[in-house]
């Protein structure tokens, strides 16, 4: 990484946002903490960057002599965490996620090995069955299951906690946080209050144990090394909370490709997982319905954190505003 010249630099919808990648002093510390990582394995950099600047990240592929390419990361403060957990989950569901190459925690910085093809460009490229759609969800869950031992630990290394029974205030404190909410939504959200306060209740009551929630688990955040099998990654807007609630981001996509009809296959797979200790399939249905709902609060939250002083029309406020209104909408399948 010697040469800022020979990169491509791609901004997205958001040309005039403020990356690091702005100070050369950054670039060089990334270069010389690269380049040390790739020594150690007798590889060097093969050719120009490709460089992906958000708001919220900085992704960097970079091209390696004689095999795939590595992905350097750099979080903001907000979700730091993401190397360390990526690292965590490595250890305890290795076959589910990418191993970093290597992690600094201080510095919000991961260096990953290359996963295979996005699950969106296979589904860009060819048809595929929505029984692969199951597939995932299926696997997701199950490591979700594995995952509950270890939420503690989770949160412990930095990973926002929204525990089921907290969820009422964490919805006050962002319905008291957004200013991008017109008079009239804040007065309906209001209004909610004490509903949203049963659904959580309800939702607590059905005893499944709160564990790590992707909260963004969307076709461009998997990996799909091979058919029915997939790599999780992408770990920057997770939370721990009610498992259930990472259902809505995939199953809404798989709703774009095949249609409404395509839900309650999905939904089965999902919830087949958590079968089991007097649980009947509709309580799990019913859970399901709850959690739905409440996922909006960990979308809008994610926004919130990404933007943390943004002002009532800066990016991402309007986001968590248009998230915390879908609490009014009815889930698209019975409960």
């Amino acid at each position: 990484m010697r040469d800022d010249v020979m990169a491509v630099v791609d901004r997205g919808a958001y040309p005039d946002a403020v990356t690091p990648w702005e100070r050369e002093s950054w670039r060089a510390a990334v270069r010389d903490w690269v380049d040390g990582h790739l020594a150690e394995r007798g590889l060097g950099v093969d050719g120009p960057l490709r460089v992906r600047l958000r708001p919220w990240s900085v992704l960097v592929r970079v091209p390696v002599t004689g095999q795939r390419a590595v992905w350097f990361k750099a979080n903001p403060r907000s979700a730091a965490f993401e190397g360390p957990l990526t690292a965590a989950l490595a250890r305890w569901v290795p076959d589910q996620v990418l191993e970093p190459l290597a992690v600094d925690a201080g510095r919000g910085w991961s260096l990953l090995p290359d996963g295979g093809q996005l699950f969106r460009t296979v589904l860009e490229r060819e048809p595929v069955d929505p029984r692969e759609w199951e597939s995932l969800l299926g696997q997701y869950a199950g490591m979700q299951h594995e995952l509950v031992a270890h939420a503690e630990e989770i949160e412990h290394l930095g990973v926002p906690s929204a525990r089921t029974a907290d969820l009422p205030e964490v919805f006050d404190r962002l319905l008291a946080a957004n200013p991008a909410l017109g008079p009239d939504d804040r007065a309906r959200l209001t209004a909610l209050r004490p509903r949203l306060a049963d659904w959580c209740a309800e939702l607590a009551a059905v005893g499944i144990p709160d564990t790590l929630d992707h909260a963004d688990l969307h076709d461009g955040q998997l990996l799909r090394p091979a058919p029915g099998r997939f790599t999780f990654f992408d770990w920057g807007d997770a939370a721990v909370t009610h498992p259930f609630c990472s259902l809505r981001v995939p199953a809404e996509r798989a709703r774009d490709h095949y249609g409404p009809e395509v839900l309650p296959r999905l939904l089965d797979a999902y919830l087949e997982p958590w079968t089991g200790n007097g649980r009947t399939t509709a309580r799990l249905r019913r859970a399901a319905h709850l959690a739905w709902r409440l996922s909006a609060l960990g979308r809008a939250a994610s926004w919130g954190r990404m933007f943390p002083a943004a002002p009532g029309t800066a990016p991402g406020t309007a986001e968590g505003a248009a998230w915390l209104r879908e609490l009014l909408n009815e889930p698209p399948f019975a409960g």
